[in-house]
């Protein structure tokens, strides 16, 4: 397939690279920021401009890879008729896309994409169509670039998309206040590694409320006032700690 790229942030490059990986002919590369569209257009070998001004060339999709404020103005600035053009947002509905082409959809990618890394992650892909026609050829392109493809509406992809926040997006903000909370006490937070690791692989053999462990499930009372009164010089943490121990609670029904 001749593919045309829209965007050269994190979703554009590392797609782009598993598109040509895959043996697809990226053609063009089109971004707002005219030097970020050529440095990817030379990882892909293709050519590059800006997606307002240059002309579009020829080809069979047209990925945009860009921001959700970006998609809900795209119109004013592209129309590209009957080509079949998709976005790649979750939380951002199909039908963004209904007046700059009949023909449209998504491609999902359910991963934290880093440009700047060497390898290709794993990537599960969610996928739509505007009909059941363009639905099928969308999933028939998306599985020549990962083994993990699925329709989902946009409904679903919304809420593929909350849960993505709660797994990833949370998930590291609790690092990173785990973080400064060790450098404030000065002990090495690369301790906590092994128990980050070992947690990860327990959630793939069984479901995450099986394996929760720690002392808000054991209604360990004693522990839980002494971490909140080494907590207490810091308000905000001690709540979202006293937050957590109490969602703990409620969603392990303990009383």
């Amino acid at each position: 397939m001749k593919i045309v790229i829209v965007g050269s942030g994190n979703a554009a490059t590392v797609l782009g690279k598993l598109i040509k990986r895959a043996g697809h002919d990226v053609v063009q590369v089109l971004s707002r920021n005219e030097l970020h569209a050529k440095k990817l257009a030379d990882i892909l070998d293709c050519e590059s401009g800006n997606y307002i001004t240059t002309p579009y060339k020829d080809a069979d999709l047209y990925l945009f890879a860009l921001t959700d404020n970006a998609l809900h103005h795209l119109y004013e600035h592209v129309q590209l008729e009957d080509k079949l053009i998709v976005h790649t947002c979750g939380s951002v509905s199909k039908n963004v896309l209904t007046e700059i082409s009949e023909k449209h959809g998504v491609i999902y990618p359910l991963q934290s994409l880093n440009k700047d890394s060497g390898d290709l992650p794993q990537i599960p892909l969610l996928i739509d169509g505007s009909t059941t026609e363009i639905l099928s050829y969308l999933m028939k392109f998306a599985k020549t670039i990962s083994n993990d493809v699925s329709a989902a509406n946009d409904e679903e992809r919304l809420k593929f998309h909350v849960a993505a926040v709660f797994v990833n997006n949370f998930t590291n903000h609790l690092y990173a206040i785990a973080d400064d909370f060790c450098t404030q006490e000065n002990i090495d937070f690369r301790k906590l590694m092994p128990l980050i690791a070992e947690t990860a692989e327990r959630i793939k053999k069984f479901p995450p409320k099986e394996v929760q462990t720690g002392p808000a499930l054991r209604q360990d009372i004693y522990t839980l006032g002494k971490h909140l009164k080494m907590l207490s010089a810091d308000p905000d943490l001690k709540y979202i700690y006293l937050k957590l121990s109490e969602s703990i609670l409620k969603l392990h029904r303990v009383k």
